[in-house]
């Protein structure tokens, strides 16, 4: 028998999009977050989404996110941006405290925390 998914250790989809409504819940409420609040449309509804779709394949879930739009492209799809370490800071801190929030076992959170960074970090397209 193999061991769970983070998906199935999350609880699934449901679990899933409560992370992503208070991830984005807390980019709106925060002040310490606003830099990556102005990267995002006045409507945070279609980010939510997208967020949503690719969590739920990137923790070992269904492809949503593939289904819908091809590979994620992640790197592509965020170079319009500016990211750089304040911006991939703000976004790990505000995933660190809605991980928190929703009561993610402290172990898988450190360990979705160490993933996240790594593609966050990815992410920067700027060095500041």
């Amino acid at each position: 028998m193999s061991d769970p998914t983070p998906y199935d250790r999350i609880g699934g989809e449901p679990a899933v999009r409560t992370l992503v409504d208070r991830f984005y819940d807390l980019m709106d409420l925060e002040h310490g977050y606003a830099g990556i609040r102005t990267l995002h449309p006045t409507s945070l509804d279609g980010s939510r989404d997208r967020l949503f779709w690719f969590l739920c394949g990137w923790l070992g879930g269904p492809p949503h996110y593939v289904d819908r739009f091809g590979h994620p492209m992640l790197r592509a799809r965020h170079l319009p941006f500016t990211i750089g370490i304040a911006e991939r800071d703000q976004w790990m801190a505000c995933m660190k405290q809605a991980m928190a929030d929703v009561g993610l076992e402290p172990e898988l959170a450190e360990r979705l925390a160490a993933s996240f960074f790594n593609t966050a970090d990815w992410m920067r397209n700027r060095g500041a």
